[in-house]
């Protein structure tokens, strides 16, 4: 399972989700400014807040659900970045020392 794969397609669905509630509280706001319920101003306002508190919310989710993503790979096993980095350094090194000890041995 490719992570990044998985970490874009959870982020356009919320991406998704975002212009979906976005567009659909601009049409019910338009529906009570039609109606009288509403002034256009109060309507913007309305939504404006909404979506503001929405965004805030929705930073939220996505700060836990990149810890929840986190913790399933390390969960399964999958190695952080800096371990990756680390264990190739240590391979980089080892391999240095090995053609080192190779050419003692031919000189």
């Amino acid at each position: 399972m490719d992570s990044s794969n998985l970490f874009r397609q959870l982020l356009m669905l919320g991406i998704g989700t975002t212009s979906l509630v976005a567009e659909q509280l601009r049409q019910v706001s338009e529906d009570w400014v039609k109606d009288g319920k509403l002034n256009p101003e109060q309507a913007k306002g309305f939504v404006d807040d909404f979506m503001a508190q929405f965004n805030i919310d929705q930073a939220t989710i996505d700060e836990q659900l990149q810890r929840q993503i986190r913790n399933i790979m390390q969960d399964l096993g999958v190695p952080r970045q800096a371990e990756m980095d680390e264990l190739r350094g240590r391979l980089d090194r080892l391999e240095r020392q090995l053609r080192d000890l190779e050419n003692k041995q031919w000189r």
